[in-house]
Protein backbone atom coordinates (compact mmCIF):
# COMPACT_ATOMS: atom_id res chain seq x y z
CA UNK A 1 0.00 0.00 0.00
CA UNK A 2 1.60 3.60 -0.69
CA UNK A 3 0.28 6.69 1.06
CA UNK A 4 1.88 9.62 0.46
CA UNK A 5 1.07 13.24 2.84
CA UNK A 6 2.27 16.70 2.16
CA UNK A 7 1.46 19.68 3.76
CA UNK A 8 -0.11 22.33 1.42
CA UNK A 9 -0.81 25.87 1.49
CA UNK A 10 -0.40 29.10 4.29
CA UNK A 11 -2.29 26.62 7.09
CA UNK A 12 -0.49 23.83 6.07
CA UNK A 13 -2.68 21.46 5.85
CA UNK A 14 -1.94 17.61 5.25
CA UNK A 15 -3.19 16.42 1.65
CA UNK A 16 -3.18 12.51 1.47
CA UNK A 17 -3.03 10.34 -1.46
CA UNK A 18 -3.27 6.44 -1.05
CA UNK A 19 -2.97 3.65 -3.46
CA UNK A 20 -2.46 -0.18 -3.24
CA UNK A 21 0.53 0.61 -5.52
CA UNK A 22 1.98 2.68 -7.75
CA UNK A 23 1.18 2.57 -11.78
CA UNK A 24 -2.49 2.69 -10.60
CA UNK A 25 -5.56 4.56 -9.35
CA UNK A 26 -5.47 6.22 -6.07
CA UNK A 27 -7.36 8.46 -3.51
CA UNK A 28 -6.74 12.01 -2.90
CA UNK A 29 -7.83 13.28 0.86
CA UNK A 30 -8.07 16.80 1.32
CA UNK A 31 -6.54 18.43 -1.75
CA UNK A 32 -6.21 22.15 0.05
CA UNK A 33 -5.69 25.34 -1.14
CA UNK A 34 -2.44 25.33 -3.24
CA UNK A 35 -2.49 21.88 -3.33
CA UNK A 36 -2.86 21.19 -7.30
CA UNK A 37 1.33 21.45 -8.06
CA UNK A 38 2.41 19.68 -5.23
CA UNK A 39 -0.01 16.94 -6.18
CA UNK A 40 1.19 16.61 -9.51
CA UNK A 41 4.33 16.29 -9.11
CA UNK A 42 3.11 13.21 -6.72
CA UNK A 43 1.05 11.60 -9.43
CA UNK A 44 3.37 11.84 -12.04
CA UNK A 45 6.67 10.66 -9.38
CA UNK A 46 4.53 7.67 -8.77
CA UNK A 47 2.50 7.48 -12.02
CA UNK A 48 -1.15 7.42 -10.06
CA UNK A 49 -4.55 8.67 -11.56
CA UNK A 50 -7.21 10.01 -8.55
CA UNK A 51 -10.42 8.17 -8.63
CA UNK A 52 -11.73 10.28 -6.24
CA UNK A 53 -11.49 12.82 -3.58
CA UNK A 54 -12.40 12.29 0.12
CA UNK A 55 -12.92 15.13 2.56
CA UNK A 56 -13.03 15.16 6.00
CA UNK A 57 -14.56 18.77 6.16
CA UNK A 58 -15.69 21.51 4.27
CA UNK A 59 -13.08 24.65 5.67
CA UNK A 60 -11.14 25.81 2.75
CA UNK A 61 -7.66 24.73 3.88
CA UNK A 62 -8.78 21.27 3.15
CA UNK A 63 -11.26 21.89 -0.29
CA UNK A 64 -10.40 24.41 -2.27
CA UNK A 65 -8.21 23.10 -4.72
CA UNK A 66 -11.00 19.90 -5.19
CA UNK A 67 -12.47 21.15 -7.89
CA UNK A 68 -10.01 21.81 -10.10
CA UNK A 69 -8.70 18.28 -9.65
CA UNK A 70 -11.70 16.43 -10.11
CA UNK A 71 -12.35 18.31 -13.42
CA UNK A 72 -9.03 17.24 -14.52
CA UNK A 73 -9.37 13.88 -13.73
CA UNK A 74 -13.31 13.63 -13.96
CA UNK A 75 -13.34 12.35 -10.27
CA UNK A 76 -16.11 12.39 -8.25
CA UNK A 77 -15.74 14.38 -4.60
CA UNK A 78 -17.34 12.81 -1.73
CA UNK A 79 -18.14 14.84 1.43
CA UNK A 80 -20.77 14.88 4.56
CA UNK A 81 -23.57 16.87 3.39
CA UNK A 82 -23.76 19.46 6.35
CA UNK A 83 -20.16 20.35 5.09
CA UNK A 84 -21.37 20.33 1.37
CA UNK A 85 -22.41 24.15 1.51
CA UNK A 86 -18.29 24.94 1.87
CA UNK A 87 -17.50 23.91 -1.51
CA UNK A 88 -19.06 26.58 -3.20
CA UNK A 89 -19.03 29.49 -0.09
CA UNK A 90 -15.71 28.53 1.76
CA UNK A 91 -16.37 32.28 3.62
CA UNK A 92 -19.11 30.98 5.30
CA UNK A 93 -17.53 29.20 7.49
CA UNK A 94 -14.75 31.64 8.72
CA UNK A 95 -16.59 33.41 10.68
CA UNK A 96 -16.32 37.32 11.21
CA UNK A 97 -12.37 36.86 12.44
CA UNK A 98 -11.70 34.45 9.98
CA UNK A 99 -13.34 36.75 7.20
CA UNK A 100 -10.66 39.20 9.04
CA UNK A 101 -7.89 37.39 8.55
CA UNK A 102 -7.97 35.82 4.90
CA UNK A 103 -10.39 38.55 4.00
CA UNK A 104 -13.65 37.67 1.18
CA UNK A 105 -11.94 36.76 -1.30
CA UNK A 106 -11.36 33.25 -1.20
CA UNK A 107 -13.94 31.58 -3.85
CA UNK A 108 -14.41 28.17 -5.03
CA UNK A 109 -16.87 26.02 -6.83
CA UNK A 110 -18.22 22.78 -6.31
CA UNK A 111 -16.93 19.91 -8.15
CA UNK A 112 -18.99 18.67 -11.28
CA UNK A 113 -20.00 15.60 -9.28
CA UNK A 114 -20.73 15.57 -5.43
CA UNK A 115 -21.31 11.97 -3.52
CA UNK A 116 -22.74 12.89 -0.37
CA UNK A 117 -21.26 10.75 2.43
CA UNK A 118 -22.89 9.49 6.07
CA UNK A 119 -21.41 7.67 9.01
CA UNK A 120 -21.08 4.30 8.25
CA UNK A 121 -20.53 4.18 4.71
CA UNK A 122 -18.07 2.13 3.60
CA UNK A 123 -16.22 3.51 0.20
CA UNK A 124 -15.28 0.79 -2.19
CA UNK A 125 -12.50 2.80 -4.26
CA UNK A 126 -9.28 2.60 -5.79
CA UNK A 127 -8.98 -1.04 -4.46
CA UNK A 128 -9.21 0.10 -0.98
CA UNK A 129 -11.82 0.10 1.20
CA UNK A 130 -12.81 3.14 3.23
CA UNK A 131 -15.05 3.10 6.39
CA UNK A 132 -16.63 6.41 7.50
CA UNK A 133 -17.37 7.72 10.87
CA UNK A 134 -19.08 10.71 11.38
CA UNK A 135 -17.33 12.73 13.96
CA UNK A 136 -18.78 16.20 14.44
CA UNK A 137 -17.09 18.73 16.39
CA UNK A 138 -14.57 20.69 14.47
CA UNK A 139 -17.48 21.23 11.97
CA UNK A 140 -21.06 19.79 11.57
CA UNK A 141 -19.90 17.46 8.93
CA UNK A 142 -16.54 16.19 10.34
CA UNK A 143 -15.93 12.73 9.21
CA UNK A 144 -13.10 9.96 9.77
CA UNK A 145 -12.20 7.57 7.22
CA UNK A 146 -10.47 4.20 8.58
CA UNK A 147 -8.45 1.80 6.20
CA UNK A 148 -6.84 -1.13 6.45
CA UNK A 149 -3.51 -1.71 5.03
CA UNK A 150 -2.22 -5.11 3.37
CA UNK A 151 -0.39 -6.09 6.04
CA UNK A 152 -2.97 -6.19 8.41
CA UNK A 153 -2.64 -2.47 10.20
CA UNK A 154 -5.44 0.19 10.36
CA UNK A 155 -5.02 3.87 8.92
CA UNK A 156 -7.33 6.46 10.32
CA UNK A 157 -7.41 10.22 8.16
CA UNK A 158 -8.90 12.11 10.80
CA UNK A 159 -8.61 15.48 9.52
CA UNK A 160 -9.08 18.45 12.08
CA UNK A 161 -10.92 16.23 14.49
CA UNK A 162 -7.78 14.91 15.99
CA UNK A 163 -4.04 16.04 15.61
CA UNK A 164 -0.70 14.80 17.54
CA UNK A 165 -1.22 16.45 21.25
CA UNK A 166 -4.41 18.16 20.11
CA UNK A 167 -8.10 18.42 18.87
CA UNK A 168 -9.07 20.58 16.30
CA UNK A 169 -10.98 24.36 17.52
CA UNK A 170 -14.31 24.09 17.96
CA UNK A 171 -15.00 28.22 18.09
CA UNK A 172 -16.10 28.41 13.98
CA UNK A 173 -19.23 28.58 12.89
CA UNK A 174 -20.84 25.24 12.80
CA UNK A 175 -18.29 23.89 15.21
CA UNK A 176 -19.33 22.54 18.83
CA UNK A 177 -16.91 21.57 21.81
CA UNK A 178 -19.84 18.89 23.19
CA UNK A 179 -20.23 17.33 19.91
CA UNK A 180 -16.24 17.23 19.48
CA UNK A 181 -15.93 15.83 23.72
CA UNK A 182 -18.84 13.15 22.52
CA UNK A 183 -17.00 12.30 19.06
CA UNK A 184 -13.84 11.81 20.40
CA UNK A 185 -15.23 9.67 23.15
CA UNK A 186 -17.33 7.76 21.04
CA UNK A 187 -15.73 7.17 17.53
CA UNK A 188 -11.98 8.09 18.49
CA UNK A 189 -11.14 6.56 21.65
CA UNK A 190 -12.63 2.94 20.73
CA UNK A 191 -10.26 2.63 18.55
CA UNK A 192 -7.25 0.32 19.07
CA UNK A 193 -4.01 1.83 20.02
CA UNK A 194 -1.92 0.47 16.69
CA UNK A 195 -4.17 2.60 14.63
CA UNK A 196 -1.97 4.99 12.94
CA UNK A 197 -3.36 8.50 12.48
CA UNK A 198 -3.32 11.04 9.66
CA UNK A 199 -4.25 14.34 11.06
CA UNK A 200 -5.59 17.84 8.92
CA UNK A 201 -2.35 19.29 10.17
CA UNK A 202 0.70 18.24 11.55
CA UNK A 203 2.76 15.35 12.45
CA UNK A 204 1.62 11.47 12.11
CA UNK A 205 0.55 10.06 15.58
CA UNK A 206 -1.20 6.17 16.95
CA UNK A 207 -4.42 6.36 18.83
CA UNK A 208 -2.00 4.64 21.57
CA UNK A 209 0.72 7.82 22.00
CA UNK A 210 -3.25 10.07 22.30
CA UNK A 211 -4.79 7.92 24.50
CA UNK A 212 -1.54 8.36 26.73
CA UNK A 213 -0.37 11.85 26.19
CA UNK A 214 -3.05 13.90 24.39
CA UNK A 215 -4.70 16.10 27.15
CA UNK A 216 -7.59 16.81 25.91
CA UNK A 217 -8.34 13.21 25.96
CA UNK A 218 -6.83 12.37 29.40
CA UNK A 219 -9.62 15.26 30.45
CA UNK A 220 -12.50 13.27 29.09
CA UNK A 221 -14.54 11.69 32.05
CA UNK A 222 -13.37 8.11 32.55
CA UNK A 223 -17.02 7.42 32.01
CA UNK A 224 -17.10 8.75 28.33
CA UNK A 225 -13.76 6.68 27.64
CA UNK A 226 -14.38 3.41 27.75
Amino acid sequence: MLVLGFPVGPLQANCYVLARAEGGPCVVVDPGQDAVEPLAEQLVKHRLTPAAVLLTHGHFDHVLSAASICAEHDAPVHVHPTDRFMLSDPGAALGPAGRQLFGDGITAEEPAEVREIAGGDVLELAGLSFDVTHSPGHTGGSVLFGVGTEEGGRLLLSGDTLFAGAIGRTDLPGGDHGQMLHSLSTKVLPLDDETVVLPGHGPTTTIGRERAGNPFLQELPASDAH
